[in-house]
């Protein structure tokens, strides 16, 4: 849903002069198959290992006990990811401008509470 919103406001945003990116640990195949399925046409980069994200500190494992409540629903992290970890990074919004400065940061250790593309885009207009 968070990505659909945002794809919904691709256009604002790049009309704002900033590049939507979606960072992702699933494999390249896997992340290119869900941006085909949801028809996003945001730039995707793959964080194999999750490297970037630990570098932001935003990376958890899953615990066991939910891994196997996941696998009961389909869900496979660990087939998806592109070092075989159950390893997850927190969602997390980042407005970095061309000086590699962060201008905006949105983390929530709570994966169902994310940002309404509304502020990112507010944020950017007070650039």
């Amino acid at each position: 849903m968070e990505l659909d919103a945002l794809e919904t406001e691709h256009k604002k945003i790049q009309d704002l002069g900033a590049s939507l990116i979606m960072v992702s640990p699933q494999s390249k195949e896997a992340s290119r198959a869900f941006a085909e399925k949801k028809g996003l046409t945001m730039q995707l980069l793959v964080d194999s290992g999750n490297q970037a994200a630990k570098a932001f500190g935003l990376v958890y494992t899953v615990p066991g006990d939910l891994q196997k409540v996941y696998q009961q629903f389909g869900i496979h992290v660990d087939k998806n990811n592109a070092d075989g970890s159950w390893d997850l990074p927190m969602s997390a919004r980042y407005i970095i401008d061309t000086e590699a400065t962060i201008r905006y940061a949105q983390v929530n250790a709570d994966y169902t509470v994310r940002p309404d593309p509304s502020h990112t885009i507010e944020a950017l207009e007070s650039l």
